[in-house]
């Protein structure tokens, strides 16, 4: 009778002792002498290898030779207490079937450490080694832990158009759609190629953000999140930026700014704290290989109340800082990485919601305060990190959101329909946004966000 597989992250049980046990996975290590040989096995469950011992009386010396780093297995054998160091438990081998071997020569990922910037360019391996396992395993955990967080509080999972005419940040950096031949674009009359004879007869671009949308959702459903895929031709060839990454967005209605940020805590606070319970293997492991303080700050997270002040409060202790910033600041300018790091890292040593930004360096939707200045923005900024989330209550009276359009000169000739929310029903209402990326950057404590998501797309880079 065939026995029915065991996932290594399961083999573990002591339950299991003494018992016949099938395994499956990859080559790590082999070793051993003339008597015994060890094969390290792993199969992407959890960071631990489980180790297969075989007894050289009971196979051909020629049938292991094939079993080498990256070679696949399936294993028969018993559970039994692990005489050696390293190991609870192990496994002695019965039968052996080798599915894949891996010729050593060729095979790139042998047992020596290897630099991130090489597992790069081997995207297509690296996630069988033991740090690009544990990243996208916390990667799968923070995403369900997302998904859990809305649902558990009454949100909608809401599924926003990827391809788009509107241009929700008004910046410009767009990958645009067509099926129109490049070669040989057909004209119009003032020589300007001529969309109407393309797909969706206009021009039509990948999504910079699902808000626009999500605010619509919002206004019929009361609470929504969205989460995808959104992309930025942004020609940025920085350790915090990518052509494509995934947006968490929620929009709900009635909620003001302070109800804003008192979600977005409680939203990172959930999910640090679900990481630290759900992935404690591979956070210890990134702990040991990669950031030795990464589990002591994510503890941190959660036990801090974060600071609130507003953007002005902010520039006034960075002007009064006792450090050269590499960008001068003042009221009115956009804050960098090394600002807001200052605030959160030296200043205050916790997390920080910077409120109500110039009006000039944000987006046209966000609601105008009073003072004519500023507008009701919040960002969360985060140690190591900078900001983490953007967001705002939203404009909501129809005549100040069309001045403010009109006055950036924003073309909205598409965006009846986004207006029509204004119109009809309006209510105060606020939102915000989460780059999957940098939230698994901070749980992982990784410092490149091409090393947190699988397949990077980056300037000049659309490998695998």
């Amino acid at each position: 009778m065939q026995l029915k597989r065991t996932k290594i992250v399961d083999i573990f049980d002591p339950l299991l002792v003494g018992e016949k046990v099938c395994v499956k996975g990859w080559v790590r290590t082999r070793r051993g002498n003339k008597h015994v040989q060890f094969v390290a096995l792993n199969d992407g469950s959890t960071i631990k290898n489980i180790q297969i011992v075989i007894d050289l009386q009971k196979f051909d010396e020629e049938f292991l030779k094939p079993i080498t780093t990256g070679a696949s297995l399936h294993v028969d054998g018993t559970l039994v207490p692990s005489q050696g160091k390293g190991q609870s438990v192990e496994i002695q081998a019965e039968e052996i079937e080798i599915y894949g071997t891996a010729d050593p020569e060729e095979y790139p990922l042998q047992k020596k450490g290897h630099t991130l910037e090489f597992l790069r360019e081997k995207a297509h391996l690296r996630m069988r080694t033991n740090t690009f396992g544990a990243v996208f395993r916390i990667r799968h955990h923070l995403a369900f832990a997302i998904h859990k967080f809305f649902n558990e509080r009454g949100f909608y999972y809401l599924h926003t158009p990827l391809i788009t005419a509107s241009d929700c940040e008004g910046a410009g950096d767009m990958f645009q759609v067509t099926t129109l031949n490049l070669g040989d674009l057909p004209k119009t009359e003032d020589g300007k190629t001529d969309y109407s004879q393309d797909f969706f007869g206009k021009t039509t671009s990948l999504t910079v953000s699902g808000q626009l949308e999500g605010e619509l959702g919002a206004t019929a459903l009361g609470a929504i999140y969205t989460f995808g895929p959104t992309f930025r031709a942004e020609n940025s060839n920085t350790p915090r930026h990518l052509a494509e990454f995934w947006m968490i967005e929620p929009e709900i209605a009635f909620y003001d700014i302070n109800d804003n940020m008192d979600l977005a805590e409680d939203f990172i606070k959930f999910c640090v704290k679900y990481a630290l319970e759900h992935c404690k293997d591979d956070l210890e492991f990134l702990n040991k290989m990669y950031d030795e303080t990464l589990i002591e700050r994510l503890h941190s997270v959660i036990k801090d109340k974060f600071v609130r002040l507003t953007y002005t409060e902010g520039i006034e202790i960075l002007k009064a800082a006792n450090k050269k910033f590499e960008f001068p600041v003042d009221w009115g300018t956009d804050l960098q990485s090394e600002h807001e790091r200052y605030l959160v890292e030296e200043h205050f040593k916790r997390p920080v919601i910077l409120t109500d930004y110039p009006r000039e360096i944000k987006a046209f939707y966000m609601k105008q305060n009073e003072d004519g200045r500023t507008v009701r923005a919040m960002d969360v900024l985060f140690p190591q990190i900078g900001e983490i989330i953007g967001g705002s209550e939203r404009e909501a009276d129809y005549d100040k959101l069309i001045a403010e359009i009109e006055r950036r000169g924003i073309p909205m000739k598409d965006m009846w329909w986004y207006l029509e929310t204004r119109k009809f029903g309006t209510v105060p209402h606020s939102g915000f946004g989460l780059g999957f990326e940098r939230l698994i950057l901070f749980v992982t404590g990784m410092a490149n966000i091409r090393d947190v998501i699988p397949f990077p797309r980056t300037p000049k880079n659309a490998e695998f």
